[in-house]
């Protein structure tokens, strides 16, 4: 019973609420989940682990909504994350591991550490310095390779784009783009000369790889550069399929030189 008052008091202040300061407004969101996973026969079933792919899905959603410049999506893309952190850590603080409290000092107590060129007297006066002193200190609070705490989950893509800028942070990289254009030539033709399905798939792994190495010389990202690039393809085949709908004929109707005028067309409008 007492239990069941505490819920039912949560209700009215979530639905009551007075909210004004940043801190108000999360004591509210927090107490929300609280309901929720008290009163809700879905919330009530979940864990840490089949909250995952959720989470993995809003973060998503949220990259979808910055690229589209959407403001009234990204903020409510925002809030679906900041659900799935709240229930995180209330999971958590249920199963008597850590707190809502422990995840900020936890936080809090990472960045200052990690930032002691802002809260210290260590220099670093540029990004590659500031990258540098990051890896330093995370390997002095107990990892024991520079390659520790890359995510398994991450794309491939992102996977190996986050491993090449970790260990060009201690120096283990080209000394310029054109040795890197250099190894995407050699690939290139690694892979044109591979005789078996095995070495056409390794020979590709290594030109992919060597690609992303070359992202970092020009200052991209190449998880964001292949979702543009998508996105900019999307939309052309799109303009081609209102054409070939609009024409009456089947997409067999078509020969390969009108779809690739059509193409071309597509082109001139994105």
């Amino acid at each position: 019973m007492k239990n069941q008052q505490s819920i039912d008091a949560l209700k009215e202040s979530v639905l009551n609420h007075n909210a004004v300061t940043p801190a108000e407004h999360f004591e509210r969101v927090v107490n929300l989940v609280k309901v929720l996973r008290s009163e809700c026969p879905w919330d009530r079933k979940q864990t840490p682990e089949s909250l995952a792919h959720l989470l993995l899905e809003e973060s998503y959603e949220l990259v979808h909504a910055i690229d589209a410049g959407d403001d009234s999506e990204l903020k409510k893309e925002l809030g679906d994350l900041l659900l799935h952190v709240c229930f995180q850590a209330l999971l958590a603080d249920e199963a008597g591991k850590f707190t809502f409290i422990d995840v900020f000092e936890a936080l809090c107590h990472k960045l200052i550490s990690r930032h002691p060129h802002v809260f210290g007297d260590v220099k670093a006066d540029t990004e590659e310095e500031v990258l540098g002193n990051w890896e330093n200190l995370k390997m002095k609070e107990g990892r024991t390779s520079l390659l520790d705490g890359v995510p398994k989950a991450m794309s491939e893509l992102l996977r190996a784009y986050r491993v090449q800028k970790k260990v060009a942070g201690v120096g283990f990289d080209w000394p310029s783009d054109e040795g890197v254009l250099d190894k995407l030539t050699e690939e290139i033709g690694e892979l044109r000369n591979a005789a078996s399905k095995e070495e056409r798939e390794e020979e590709f792994g290594d030109l992919l790889f060597t690609i992303v190495n070359y992202s970092r010389f020009i200052d991209t990202n190449p998880e964001d550069a292949l979702r543009k690039a998508t996105n900019k393809f999307m939309d052309r085949f799109r303009k081609v399929e209102e054409s070939v709908l609009s024409s009456g004929r089947s997409w067999q109707e078509f020969s390969a030189d009108e779809l690739d005028e059509l193409w071309n067309e597509a082109k001139k409008g994105c």
